[in-house]
């Protein structure tokens, strides 16, 4: 077994433990070889690469980042990038590609696998917006990061009596400020899925204030959008 393994997109968590997991995987269990692309796709089409072993890949698990470099280029996008990805399957004697990457990765991998070149996607998100998949790694811990920084706002927000908005990534889905804004107490979520009207965000405060909470944490998500008019 000879498998290429590349990573897109943002980086995450768990990106160099899924290299590590793949690496040994081949290795031992099947006694094959893997070839390291560099900077995604781009490193396919330039073959660009190095070997990757057990033994360097010691060290990776706590390790952030992607130790293969990433890029958002991708070979639909680039002059002769499809056949250019089918020619470094030859060379190197692939029974596949494996991208991890997010949701722009997971559509080349469907692309590729259509035109009939062998790949394999993992799917990789902190937004966790990849259809068909319960959870995406890096999920978890985009969470427990925003939840850390609400819980701590809240002593701030309470020893000055300020209403603090907490914007929290996840492009055009809620996931991590529901799952954070939940988890942190937040007082009031705004999600993509759903515009909101900022007089009644204002009304929930002052009913806050009414009932002797002076102040509020406000978790929005980066796509949150207002009620169109409004």
């Amino acid at each position: 077994m000879r498998i290429g393994i590349l990573t897109g997109g943002g980086d995450c968590p768990g990106l160099n433990a899924v290299i590590r997991a793949a690496v040994r995987t081949v290795e031992i269990e099947h006694g094959g070889t893997v070839v390291g692309f560099k900077d995604a796709w781009r490193g396919v089409v330039n073959d660009d690469w190095d070997p990757l072993t057990s033994e360097s890949c010691r060290g990776l698990l706590p390790r952030g980042g992607t130790v293969l470099g990433t890029s958002r280029d991708q070979p639909y996008k680039m002059e002769d990038g499809v056949d250019a990805v089918r020619r470094a399957v030859d060379r190197h004697g692939l029974d596949a590609i494996v991208a991890i990457g997010g949701e722009g990765s997971m559509g080349v991998v469907k692309d590729l696998h259509n035109d009939g070149v062998p790949v394999v996607g993992v799917p990789k998100t902190i937004d966790n917006d990849i259809g068909i998949t319960e959870m995406t790694f890096g999920f978890q811990t985009a969470v427990q990061i925003c939840t850390f920084s609400i819980d701590r706002l809240h002593t701030t927000a309470e020893s000055h009596d300020r209403v603090l908005v907490v914007e929290v990534m996840g492009r055009h889905v809620g996931h991590i400020a529901t799952w954070a804004g939940l988890a942190g107490g937040a007082a009031i979520t705004l999600v993509p899925e759903e515009p909101f009207e900022i007089d009644h965000v204002a009304d929930l405060i002052a009913g806050r204030h009414r009932r002797g909470h002076w102040s509020s944490i406000v978790v929005v998500a980066e796509g949150a959008v207002p009620v169109e008019g409004t």
